[in-house]
């Protein structure tokens, strides 16, 4: 009994090593560009290739009991149309290579973009490739079906839901198909490595920017009549107060209208959002969103802007860049495996 046991258990390891060589593990990440070879597409029989089945096994029980010759050759024609959607079920999936594409930042209760790109380098065209997230239950909106041509390759789009700031890493891609004849399933699992970082969600009805000095702004210095940003456009405004790039950014068709510079006199405020500065009363994640309102307020009011977190010290300055930034310490303030990220 010993050594049939110490038998098993070699015949077990042996084959735990053999799968664990192309198996991928749980939980690993697929960097780069990944080929669905033989080794990564599972098939199948779908309900209805079971049905078929069914329907065969009943034809050749029929055929036998009554010996009909016609009933033995439709059933292995029958048959034979099944073995040839099987491979070609399998061909259908077999040698796509998959990459990663861009994932764009969002805040927290949107929806996050993850983009898969894949590539069809043979010569033989690929219909209805699905793509859906495996580990969500209902995908039924969130399913994209392709047909990917010779040397073509195609851009599907998943959405994600997201609840909290951070990093978001996707579940893991399903790719799956049931061309020609649907008697067949052939998937194959991918986890691909990009993250989504999610923006803290904008303070809904947040007190407006601290520019006389309150929480969160301090004063300096500066010249007669210095920039404080724009304004809605108002009668009797020089048309050189008009604030022409402004204008040309704004879209007539979500309600563009015209916009003036605004100017304040003596001594100019700096804007400064810190984050110590708020009431320590505040919530950490409330105090997170106030200054994402703020930070949001500020650029769409072309208004200069210096941002404090912790040991975050940026100047005074606008723009996309600076943006992003600000929303990147906002997002990964606190959170201790990401730290590293934030630098």
């Amino acid at each position: 009994m010993g050594q049939t046991a110490q038998k098993v258990w070699g015949l077990r390891g042996r084959l735990r090593r053999a799968t664990g060589a192309w198996l991928p593990r749980a939980g690993t990440l697929d960097a780069g560009e990944v080929v669905l070879r033989q080794r990564r597409v599972f098939i199948l029989p779908s309900r209805a290739g079971l049905g078929f089945a069914l329907l065969l096994a009943v034809l050749l029980i029929g055929s036998v009991n009554y010996a009909l010759g016609l009933g033995f050759g439709l059933t292995f024609l029958a048959l034979s149309c099944a073995l040839v959607d099987m491979v070609a079920t399998y061909r259908n999936l077999a040698h796509l290579a998959l990459q990663q594409g861009r994932v764009a930042p969002v805040f927290a209760g949107q929806e996050v973009q993850f983009e898969l790109q894949v590539f069809n380098r043979t010569r033989l065209a690929r219909y209805a490739i699905r793509a859906d997230f495996a580990d969500v239950a209902n995908v039924d909106d969130m399913r994209h079906v392709a047909d990917i041509a010779p040397g073509n390759h195609a851009i599907l789009t998943l959405s994600a839901p997201t609840l909290q700031r951070g990093w978001l890493a996707p579940a893991r891609v399903k790719l799956s198909t049931r061309f020609p004849l649907g008697l067949f399933t052939a998937w194959s699992y991918w986890r691909p490595a990009a993250r989504a970082l999610v923006y803290p969600r904008p303070e809904e009805g947040a007190p407006s920017l601290p520019l006389g000095g309150g929480s969160g702004a301090s004063l300096r210095a500066a010249g007669h009549d210095d920039f404080a940003g724009v304004r809605n456009y108002q009668a009797g405004d020089s048309p050189r107060q008009l604030a022409w790039r402004q204008i040309a950014r704004l879209d007539p068709s979500i309600g563009g209208a015209l916009v003036s510079k605004h100017f304040e006199g003596g001594g100019g405020d700096q804007l400064v959002l810190d984050f110590d500065a708020l009431p320590a009363t505040l919530d950490l994640e409330l105090r997170l969103s106030r200054l994402t309102r703020w930070v949001l307020e500020a650029e769409s009011r072309a208004l200069p802007y210096a941002f404090r977190l912790g040991a975050l010290r940026l100047p005074a300055a606008l723009g996309a860049a600076h943006q992003a930034a600000c929303l990147r310490a906002l997002a990964l303030h606190g959170l201790e495996n990401d730290m590293g990220d934030a630098a």
